[in-house]
Formats: structure tokens, sequence, C-alpha cells
């Protein structure tokens, strides 16, 4: 193949050097691509579907971020094995409650935007400049989440320089703010919360870390009909993904199952689960 790339079809400003982010550039050369320019033109009435439930934990040495797999449509259960959790780069992850089609093309475009920067400055963004471009995606779909089309994410990465796991939680709004230990949001948070401080230590292992994970969605599904449990006779399991000094990974289902099989052994002796001692 000969000539040019504008012979090819790519116009001029492909390859300008510009400025780091995607979204800028979006917004300059394609805004039509932005989700805060294509709202519907009124008040949508119908029903889609939306993601429930994701919390996140730190341990030593690491970040871990957790979701069920259910998505509800109204009343009806829309999917049953959505994963809203995934990989933002090598050493942060993203999680999504609210508008599933929405929310997914958020993720997509975040994780863009990190390639994007690395490849125009030939090195990572910090993970507090992530959360800062993660809260500019979010911002873009307010015209959406006004109109009742919300997404809420969560970022968990891991700061290399400080060799600690870190959260960040958002409003509708982008704003990004950090919560210490541990964080939770979606319809069933209210109990994911609870669980997350009635289980959670400073000194958690990896594995105790996914138990406490595996709970507090437990409770979480006990209490709001739109977060699932773990359904065993269709071996659906949480996503559950860690984010440590070796960069981001996820839980393999075996893994997850055997921590499955004893938190519901578990709730055969004590329903409302394991009760934090007393201190």
């Amino acid at each position: 193949m000969t000539g040019t790339f504008e012979d090819q079809g790519l116009p001029p400003e492909y390859f300008e050097a510009g400025a780091p982010s995607f979204v800028d550039f979006l917004r300059v050369h394609s805004p039509d691509l932005l989700p805060v320019n294509r709202l519907p033109e009124r008040e949508l009435t119908m029903e889609l579907p939306h993601g429930t439930t994701i919390l996140a934990l730190t341990y030593p040495g690491g970040v871990m971020m957790a979701g069920d797999r259910r998505a509800t449509q109204g009343n009806r259960i829309a999917y049953r094995e959505l994963d809203k959790v995934a990989r933002g780069d090598e050493y942060s992850a993203v999680a999504f409650a609210g508008t599933v089609g929405l929310a997914m093309e958020m993720v997509r475009l975040f994780q863009v935007e990190l390639e994007h920067y690395e490849k125009m400055e030939s090195a990572p963004l910090s993970l507090p400049g992530k959360a800062r471009r993660l809260g500019a995606v979010v911002q873009a779909n307010l015209g959406a989440a006004l109109q009742g089309l919300a997404v809420v994410p969560m970022l968990a990465g891991y700061d290399p320089g400080e060799g600690v796991g870190r959260i960040y939680g958002y409003d509708i709004t982008g704003a990004p703010q950090e919560a210490r230990r541990f964080h939770a949001d979606g319809s069933g948070s209210p109990w994911a919360q609870g669980a997350l401080k009635k289980l959670y230590r400073d000194d958690l292992t990896e594995r105790e870390a996914a138990a406490v994970c595996v709970h507090a969605l437990y409770d979480a599904a006990d209490d709001d009909s739109a977060t699932g449990g773990p359904d065993r006779t269709r071996r659906i399991y949480p996503t559950i993904a860690v984010v440590d000094a070796d960069g981001f990974r996820l839980l393999p289902e075996d893994e997850i199952q055997g921590i499955v099989e004893e938190v519901v052994e578990g709730r055969y002796d004590r329903p409302d689960g394991p009760v934090a001692p007393l201190r």
C-alpha cells in the first residue's frame, strides 16, 4: 500500500500532536460520539437494564474489587451473567452500577483514554490522574443521568509509588472521592457497606478479602432483589478482581467457587452471616 495516510482516508487532525486526552480529542473532532451528545429527544418511559451492586476493599499489598452478576429491567431480571468489573489498565480496575449500555460504553472509553494518554506521553497516568479522567467521562454523561440514565462507576488501583491500593467512588456529576479501606455502590450498597464495616480488618489476606467480598454481596442480595447472590445451580459466581504489584488479574472461577461454597455452608449455621467481635 502506497501514499500518505490522508490518501487512505484519514483526515490530517488524526496526525497532529495534541492533548493526551482522548475525550478532549472526541470533543473537538467527533463530539457526536460522546454520550452527552446522543441524548433522546424526549424523556424515556421504557425500562432499561441496570447493573446493581459493586464494592471494593484494600488489603496489605493491594486492592480487591467485586460485583454481583445481575442486571434488572424494572421488576424482572434482564441478565444473570453480567460482568460489572473490568480492567482499566495494568494497575487499575473499574466497575459500574447503573444503565448497562451506557456504562459499558463509558468503561471502553475510559480504557481508550488511559491507553491514549500512555501512547502520547510515553508514561502511564498516576492513579489520582486516572480517577480524574474517569470523572471527566462520567461528567460527559450528566445530561443522560438527569434523564434517568445514570451510571455510577468505581475505580480501584494500585499505587506503585506508595505500594498501596486505593479506591475512588463517584456521584453522577463525576466528582471523584477517595474511600478509605472499602466502598460499595449500587442498589444493594447499604447492605454491602454494612457487611464490609462488620468484617473488614487491616490485616486481611487475599483469600480472606475475597471471602469478605462474597459475604458483602450475599448480604446485599439477601435484602435487595436487584442484587444477584451466588447461583450455585447455574454456577454463576461474583466477579472478583485483584490489583497489586503484579498488576490486574481476575480471580479464577474455581477459586471463587470454593470461597462461595464456604460462605454458603457457614450461612446454614448463621443465616445472617458471621458476627464481628466486640472490642
